[in-house]
């Protein structure tokens, strides 16, 4: 079997187009939201011709106008007839349902997708964007996570390029590098808010508590995972599928000052880091504008003045969804998948109040204790498993109520 590479070895590197063409899915969220910042400040680099959203037809229409954008989508068929709709500018097209949104992954006049959808249900655009030949930037984790082994073949070298502070500072830390050399990738986190809790304690907490980040401004979703650590269990995943490294060659690393984005060590010793402030702007202008660098995006960081790093062990046995995303890494086929979806579940009944912190853990344990694990074949076979494991989350969390 050929070794699949997301980047670029020591072969020549192909330049953008200028300015390169940018569809932002998902362009309401955090992830989104901070592209369109990263197109505002390289106007002369990035034209943003499509956009979609699930619900925030709004923000959707006022960015549509700010940039001109010729195709819109909106995932959420029940807001087709929001009056703000008709105030988009003259000549977008607007297309309705998640179909739509995939849709604009594949336009002609498209050359790089941001893929900043939550959750699994960002899988077909990503799929409908490598398939199409696109430049896949993207920060939708699940989606590797999930359909890994489907969409990893279909990535050609520096076309997948990835929006996570963690994966992309892995990916530049191997840019001219040789992926037979790596010997270990730290994997860095910054801990969560609950760093350092019993599980005593962190039975107690709540949502608001969990939304507190240290470091990081994001999404809600993304920030429950963060502090329950299944974000860097899947994190460890998408590594696994992005760098073509076993899980147990992916150290978790705490560093709280979220300074240090990850570190690769190689064969002989040698270990490159990538650091910088914690802002999101800087990888998504690095996917945007690689293999070229473009003036800074975010506030340079004075290292003479910043606060000690310091490192640290990340606790699976107090963080357990840490330990089950590896369990699943490590058997692979279906069960990432299942998982993921249980997570998605329980993820939300704890921010609706529904469920306690500790119950995230119970919930994707019993999911995954009675997932069997077959050989992912097809996107329809993932569609499958993950619908049952969402049916099997509901009924755990009943049970637990």
């Amino acid at each position: 079997m050929t070794p699949i590479t997301i980047f670029e070895d020591t072969a020549p590197r192909s330049e953008r187009p200028r300015p390169v063409r940018v569809a932002v899915l998902g362009c309401s969220g955090s992830i989104g939201t901070q592209t369109l910042d990263v197109a505002r400040r390289h106007a002369d680099k990035v034209e943003v011709v499509a956009l979609s959203v699930n619900t925030s037809t709004a923000a959707l229409v006022s960015a549509a106008r700010e940039f001109g954008c010729a195709h819109v989508a909106v995932a959420d068929a029940s807001r087709a007839s929001d009056p703000v709709l008709g105030e988009l500018p003259g000549g977008c097209a607007l297309g309705v349902g998640e179909e739509a949104v995939t849709a604009l992954a594949e336009l002609p006049e498209v050359d790089i997708v941001v893929n900043a959808l939550v959750g699994f249900a960002g899988i077909h655009a990503g799929y409908a964007a490598l398939k199409a030949d696109k430049v896949l930037a993207y920060a939708n984790k699940e989606s590797i996570v999930c359909g890994g082994d489907l969409l990893m073949p279909l990535a050609k070298p520096g076309r997948l390029i990835p929006v996570d502070s963690e994966h992309s500072a892995i990916f530049q830390c191997l840019v001219g590098e040789r992926s037979s050399e790596v010997h270990r990738i730290w994997l860095t986190c910054s801990g969560g808010p609950f760093y350092g809790k019993t599980r005593d304690e962190l039975a107690r907490v709540t949502a608001a508590d969990a939304l507190a980040h240290p470091t990081w401004d994001m999404g809600a979703k993304i920030t429950i995972d963060s502090a329950s650590l299944m974000n860097k269990g899947l994190e460890v995943i998408e590594a696994k599928h992005l760098f073509q490294v076993p899980v147990d060659a992916v150290r978790v690393l705490v560093q709280r000052q979220s300074k240090i984005h990850s570190m690769v060590e190689f064969a002989d010793g040698v270990v490159k880091a990538q650091l910088g402030g914690s802002d999101m702007r800087a990888p998504i202008q690095y996917a945007l504008s690689y293999p070229e660098r473009w003036d800074a995006s975010v506030e340079r960081v004075d290292w003479g003045s910043c606060a000690p790093i310091t490192f640290g062990e990340a606790d699976e046995e107090t963080f357990g969804c840490l330990a089950l995303a590896k369990r699943a890494g490590r058997e692979g086929g279906t069960l990432p998948c299942a998982m993921n979806a249980a997570n998605e579940v329980a993820n939300l009944a704890f921010r609706q109040g529904a469920c306690g912190f500790t119950d995230i853990e119970k919930v994707v344990r019993e999911v995954m204790d009675a997932t069997p694990v077959e050989r992912v074949e097809s996107l329809e076979q993932l569609l499958d498993v993950d619908a049952r494991a969402r049916e099997a989350a509901r009924a755990a969390l009943s049970s637990e109520v």
